[in-house]
């Protein structure tokens, strides 16, 4: 069997809470080969682990964080929301994907690249979202390594990815079959999926031969992996 990429989703959220330093270590301890993390930018720019646009789920406050700067973040937070910078050297040796789920500015983009870029991540980090945001990735950074998220059955056009230029198609786990994983292998394309939790998902997943698994429980999927399925 193909080793499978083991993509922990925004860590380890069932042991620590979601996109924080310890759930990105707890996830590298369970043998994760990459994390995912969600990136948003603070009112003064800063880049930081947050996967929703405000605070209130995951902290309690109603404040959006383009409302808040990076310092007024830490402080609601008790430093528990990660800059990009501080998540980069946490998992450094580690891969990193970086979902970009807020909106696709090129000031946000260009942030980002930047953190990367001045934290020497760029060889073990690649970008993930729809193809708007990876068409403005891919014009910020001609180099990015790219997972294009694709959310439907139909492929993307062929002028979409001449443009974006993806190493791997990103798909919801549910999508997947053995023609779809076959038609994307045979374009050239690595194959991602997004987000089995159960042992069943994960199995059917490993017998396509799917390149890489995101989930939020990659212990599971990496005892799976150890035992061949």
């Amino acid at each position: 069997m193909q080793t499978v990429t083991a993509v922990a989703h925004r860590g380890d959220p069932y042991r620590f809470r979601e996109n924080t330093l310890d759930s990105l270590r707890s996830a590298l301890d369970l043998g994760a080969d990459a994390v995912e993390v969600d990136v948003r930018l603070t009112r003064d720019g800063v880049p930081v682990l947050l996967h929703d646009d405000s605070l209130r789920r995951l902290w309690e406050h109603d404040r959006p964080l383009l409302a808040l700067s990076a310092e007024e973040v830490r402080g609601l937070t008790a430093g528990r929301v990660p800059t990009l910078e501080q998540a980069l050297a946490a998992t450094d040796g580690s891969r990193v994907m970086l979902d970009l789920p807020g909106p696709v500015r090129r000031r946000t983009l260009e942030r980002i690249v930047d953190v990367v870029r001045q934290t020497g991540a760029e060889d073990r980090v690649y970008y993930c979202a729809g193809a708007e945001a990876m068409l403005a990735v891919r014009a910020v950074d001609p180099s990015a390594e790219i997972a294009l998220t694709w959310t439907t059955l139909a492929p993307p056009r062929p002028a979409l990815l001449d443009a974006v230029r993806p190493r791997w198609l990103n798909y919801r786990f549910s999508l997947l079959d053995r023609d779809l994983a076959a038609r994307v292998h045979r374009d050239g394309y690595l194959l991602s999926a997004w987000t089995p939790d159960t042992r069943r998902a994960m199995r059917r997943l490993l017998a396509l031969g799917v390149d890489s698994i995101t989930t939020n429980r990659v212990d599971v999927l990496h005892a799976l992996r150890t035992t061949g399925g």
